[in-house]
């Protein structure tokens, strides 16, 4: 990682996932780095039925398809398409797909409140 107060460079490639509510994480930018948002690769496999009170979503996908349950809604996702997910709206991502999440404000892994 190369960080100066201008710019942060993170390769996904050099950073460890770990398991959480949607699958597998590889935190891009989180809390810590101080940014106002987060971006975390994520590989969606299994995902968990969720929400979050303070922070607003937008998923992109990068590969796989599959669906996303949005309150009691239920959209068709693939390659290329992006979703946003205000606060509050209960969520969850079906497939194997493989994700950029870009979240706003930062400290959305202290902000999920699993429903399943």
């Amino acid at each position: 990682m190369n960080t100066t107060a201008r710019y942060m460079r993170r390769d996904p490639a050099e950073v460890h996932p770990w398991a959480e509510t949607c699958g597998q994480i590889r935190p891009l930018i989180e809390a810590a780095d101080g940014a106002a948002a987060e971006v975390h690769h994520v590989e969606i496999d299994g995902a968990k039925l969720h929400y979050h009170k303070q922070t607003d979503e937008v998923y992109y996908v990068i590969d796989g398809e599959g669906t996303m349950t949005l309150d009691d809604e239920e959209i068709p996702v693939h390659k290329g398409v992006v979703v946003y997910v205000p606060r509050g709206v209960k969520h969850k991502a079906v497939g194997k797909l493989v994700v950029l999440t870009v979240c706003i404000p930062r400290g959305v892994l202290a902000d999920i409140y699993e429903l399943e």
